[in-house]
């Protein structure tokens, strides 16, 4: 049944690319925030169906003592065997999305940002939802020298990450706007928060521009 639904801007980009910061500051510009990684922790809490088929699908080796999700351990084991992802997805991803689409259907913003670390590898799944897409983009030896730094990976874990990523080219491919988080180019904090202050002006002006907007997004 189709509802109205608030102009949505999916947010995406590479890991350590700086989606979080980007979603933080737009949160606080007004923005209403609807992040997967975060649903996806919900839903593999203690007592959730959907940690009982990750122990099922794994081993009891991916939970710790107090049944919770021991997430190195199944990232470890993920990142090793590309068939081992893929059965995680198909836990996973049908959950978030249907999380994902009653969360952004119930958010009172005036729009809300749709955080999607894998939009690009499932762009059509989300493409019902989304009005716009922002890519923070910088390039993989950034985001390599983060991960190194930031999660305290070795350079062989780091690669496999990106690796298992898509590719940086797919990614801007379906970005309306690019937001460069690179380390090439210096940017203070004054000027970092003057261009999210434009990004978040424009995405109201949208907004208001396509309000109401009547789509089923079942």
């Amino acid at each position: 049944m189709a509802r109205l639904k608030p102009y949505c801007v999916g947010l995406t980009g590479g890991v350590a690319s700086g989606k979080s910061r980007v979603a933080a500051q737009l949160s606080g510009c007004g923005a209403g925030i609807v992040d997967t990684d975060l649903l996806a922790r919900e839903l593999v809490a203690p007592g959730e169906p959907a940690l009982a088929e990750i122990a099922a699908a794994f081993g009891a080796s991916v939970l710790r003592a107090d049944g919770s999700l021991d997430r190195a351990r199944l990232r470890a084991l993920v990142f090793a065997e590309p068939t081992a992802r893929q059965r995680l997805e198909t836990i996973l991803h049908p959950r978030i999305r249907a999380l994902a689409v009653a969360r952004v259907k119930e958010c009172p913003a005036p729009y809300v940002v749709l955080v999607v670390p894998l939009l690009a590898e499932h762009f059509e799944t989300y493409r019902p939802l989304l009005d716009r897409v922002l890519v923070v983009d910088c390039p993989a030896t950034v985001q390599r020298a983060r991960l190194m730094a930031r999660d305290g990976l070795s350079e062989a874990e780091a690669n496999a990450m990106l690796a298992a990523q898509i590719d940086r080219t797919q990614r801007l491919a379906i970005a309306d706007d690019r937001f460069d988080n690179s380390a090439n180019i210096a940017i203070d904090e004054a000027e970092w928060i003057v261009r999210i202050a434009e990004l978040h002006a424009r995405y109201m002006a949208y907004a208001q521009q396509n309000i109401p907007t009547d789509v089923a997004i079942n």
